[in-house]
Parts: C-alpha cells; sequence; structure tokens
C-alpha cells in the first residue's frame, strides 16, 4: 500500500478535526481546506490522498455537511474512523478577561455542545458563529471584547488565553471522525459498512422489510438514522451502519437485497473499527 503523504482537514490549523488527522496519520503532511466540501473535494480530485471529516458527535448528533456530501458525491469513500473525546476551552485576547466578552465566536456545532454553559454563564452574550473553531479564534485575536471557544491547540497557536477549560454540557462529548478516499479499505476482522438507501414511503412496511435483510442474517445495526431527501417532504433517506466488510458473505448477501428493493442506495465504504 502506497505512503499516505497528504491529509485534507476543516482549517485552518488549530481545529480539532486537524488534531484527528494528526492522530490517525502522524507523519503526512496536513492540508487545510475552508469547508469540509472542499477538503473531500480535494480527494476526489487527486490533490491528496486522504480527507479528515467530522460526521457524528454525541451531543449534537450527525455532522449533516458530511452525511451530505457522502449521500451525493461520487469518488468518495469511508476507509477509516477516529473517535475523539472533545475538550472545549473558552479563550481570549491576553489582558482580557471574561466582564470584557460582549460576543462568543465558534463553530455552531461547539456553540450547541455549550448551550448550558453559555446560558448559565454569559446570559445575554451575543454568540456569532465561524466556519471552524480555529477561524473562531483567530477572529476573536482581532476583535475586542470577544471571546472563542475552542480546543487548547488553537489557543497554543494563536496565543489566546484560555480562561477555563472542559465548558461542554456534557463529560461525555466525543467526535467521530471518518477517514475519506477514493475507495474503501480492504477487510481486517473487525470492520463495519456505512450505507444509505430510500425505500417507496407510501406503502407499509418497507424499511422494517430492509431491516429484516440484516436481522435475518444475525448482522448486527450499530447505527441507524433518516435525512431528508431533498425528493418531498415527509421523504427519507435512511443511513445505516453495521457491523462486518462488505465483502463477508452474509453482509454481501444483505446489500445485495437491500439494493434489490431499494430506490436509493449508496454504500459510503467498508472500514476498520476504531479502537482507542
Amino acid at each position: 500500500m502506497a505512503a499516505i503523504t497528504r491529509v485534507a482537514y476543516l482549517g485552518p490549523a488549530g481545529t480539532n478535526t486537524e488534531v484527528a488527522a494528526l492522530r490517525y496519520y502522524p507523519d503526512a503532511q496536513r492540508v487545510p481546506y475552508p469547508t469540509i466540501a472542499q477538503a473531500a473535494g480535494a480527494v476526489a480530485a487527486g490533490d491528496v490522498d486522504r480527507a479528515m471529516a467530522p460526521i457524528e458527535n454525541s451531543l449534537q448528533g450527525t455532522i449533516t455537511d458530511t452525511v451530505d456530501l457522502l449521500i451525493r458525491d461520487e469518488g468518495l469513500a469511508i476507509c477509516g474512523e477516529i473517535v475523539l473525546n472533545i475538550e472545549h476551552c473558552l479563550m481570549v485576547r491576553p489582558g482580557a478577561d471574561r466582564g470584557d466578552v460582549e460576543v462568543i465566536y465558534s463553530h455552531p456545532q461547539s456553540l450547541g455542545q455549550c448551550r448550558q454553559y453559555l446560558e448559565a454563564h454569559f446570559p445575554g452574550v451575543r454568540t456569532e458563529a465561524a466556519l471552524s473553531n480555529s477561524e473562531a479564534v483567530a477572529v476573536m485575536m482581532k476583535t475586542p471584547r470577544s471571546a472563542a471557544i475552542g480546543p487548547a491547540r488553537a489557543a497554543e497557536i494563536y496565543g489566546a488565553r484560555i480562561l477555563e477549560r472542559g465548558i461542554e454540557d456534557s463529560p461525555v462529548n466525543k467526535t467521530r471522525f471518518v477517514v475519506l478516499a477514493r475507495e474503501g479499505a480492504a477487510p481486517t476482522g473487525n470492520d463495519k459498512t456505512s450505507l444509505a438507501f430510500g425505500v417507496a414511503h407510501d406503502r407499509p412496511g418497507t424499511l422494517v422489510s430492509v431491516l429484516h435483510e440484516f436481522a435475518d442474517r444475525s448482522i448486527n445495526l450499530t447505527k441507524i438514522e433518516s435525512r431528508p431527501s431533498g425528493a418531498d417532504l415527509g421523504v427519507y433517506t435512511f443511513l445505516i451502519d453495521v457491523e462486518g466488510h462488505r465483502d463477508d458473505p452474509l453482509v454481501a448477501q444483505a446489500l445485495a437485497a437491500v439494493k434489490e428493493q431499494a430506490n436509493f442506495f449508496k454504500v459510503f465504504g467498508s472500514y476498520p473499527v476504531w479502537t482507542e
């Protein structure tokens, strides 16, 4: 297998996505992009070997930007995953204090993960969304009477002062990141497969019939959810993760049976399950 030399991520430097890329590919060059879609597009175009993208948070749920591009875009596959414990820090410019804060910048996901803290400690203070936590810190460093929420690494990079660590609303705050490539990974014996499908919404039992294809073969589902398909109100695309690799005989049988019943079907990839 060729060495992974260039990995795209949601930048700039200092985001949790960069931390995930650094941990998963410690020896690769990390290439920042301003959006998840552009990072993923760099993989499809062959400009980088891999892209790291957040896909799910234990507090806020699915990262819709990542899921939607996997549904929509061809030439992308999940080939790996990594789960990080997320610690959010409240930070200000050197010399500033919490009493000076009139606006707090962060990524919308992070603002949502710290909602209770913000309501308790900064009632009435305006929040502003940024494209990434790292960008929020960069903007804060140029803006008087402001604060930012982000990882400690961003404070180190931009020279911000951390006022408080661990301000997320739950101590169990984890984000799952996926590694995007042009094809999935080979079987390892401890894999999962992610896919999306749609079924007729005007007939009873269509979703149950699909789920039986996995249950009847004793294939465990580790995740199931729905996303609006964009076709019409009430028409959904279902997203599931199942244990096993798409090349495993029983999984392959189940996938073939689901494809026959679906009006939309796409396997995002099979990849090793992350273990600490």
